[in-house]
């Protein structure tokens, strides 16, 4: 738990954007309805325990360092909508009774209005059981067996496209991979683009074993940071199968238990750029788990 626990106070943190996205028939052009940017934050102290009870007057948003109207703000317990990617490819063998007790144990600690999805993926990407309240699993999950390359990107994107139009404001794809992607169409910028799109934070578990070359498993291990950081997710090393679980049902408590913002950009840009975010508090010694930034969508002429 300590390990655990030192792993999520090193990244500071706040969760993902959205501007409400409609994806036409090219997955590269998302066409936008919406001009609201929703921010969904987590703060927490230097112990790694959540801090409630903030009031809006004590946040403060920044874009491209400019500071933003804060039009909304909602510290209730919400719903949210997850997808579980469970890495089903051959690397994976040895790992898979493990991957799939995690998603079991996550889908325990929904509460009620959660919904979750299980999706594997291995040379394809394959739904095990659709979006739903019940914490049972179909018997489906037992039959998984590792087998095939790996195509990591090609999933987070199924998983932001089964996202996109859910009702709940909080969303999460959480991936319980060894991070080696070996086949897929989609690059790793166009899936976090896709997440980001429908905003959806990414929250990254590592499962290649320890002994794994040097190199190679830092290098597996960078694409699953890549996909936390950008979308304003964590990323876990998992050693053993108590430190899987314990990542699973911390992450379902931090979606429920963050605060909701929206703002409205007072220099509205349809560039396709990247613009920074920043969001600040008035209180010290406060850790928030954030995202750097988002690309704006980029209307056609």
């Amino acid at each position: 738990m300590t390990s655990f626990r030192s792993r999520l106070i090193s990244f500071i943190f706040l969760s993902t954007f959205a501007i409400l996205p409609v994806f036409g028939q090219d997955d590269d052009v998302i066409k936008v309805d919406s001009s609201i940017v929703v921010i969904n934050a987590t703060v927490r102290d230097s112990e790694n325990r959540p801090i409630t009870g903030l009031q809006k007057s004590q946040f403060k948003i920044f874009e491209d360092g400019v500071e933003q109207p804060i039009s909304t703000f909602e510290t209730e317990e919400s719903p949210f909508a997850a997808v579980v990617l469970l890495d089903t490819s051959g690397s994976m063998s040895a790992r898979i009774s493990m991957a799939r007790s995690a998603a079991i144990n996550f889908l325990d600690g929904l509460r009620a209005g959660d919904v979750a999805a299980i999706y594997n993926f291995d040379s394809k990407v394959a739904r095990v059981q659709d979006f739903s309240e019940s914490r049972d699993v179909l018997d489906k999950i037992f039959d998984l067996r590792a087998n095939g390359m790996t195509v990591l990107n090609d999933a987070i994107l199924e998983a932001a496209t089964q996202l996109n139009g859910r009702s709940e404001r909080r969303r999460a794809i959480i991936v319980v991979s060894d991070g080696a992607d070996t086949q897929s169409r989609a690059s790793t910028d166009k899936a976090i683009k896709a997440a980001l799109a429908v905003n959806a934070i990414v929250y990254t578990v590592d499962m290649s074993p320890i002994d794994t070359g040097g190199r190679d498993r830092l290098q597996n291990q960078g694409v699953l940071k890549k996909f936390a950081e950008k979308t304003g997710g964590f990323f876990i090393s998992s050693e053993n199968g108590l430190a899987l679980r314990s990542a699973l049902r911390s992450i379902a408590d931090e979606l429920r238990g963050q605060y909701t913002l929206t703002y409205s950009p007072t220099q509205l840009k349809h560039d396709g750029k990247w613009h920074t975010l920043e969001v600040r508090i008035s209180l010290p010694n406060l850790l928030i788990r954030t995202r750097q930034g988002y690309n704006s969508p980029k209307l056609k002429s």
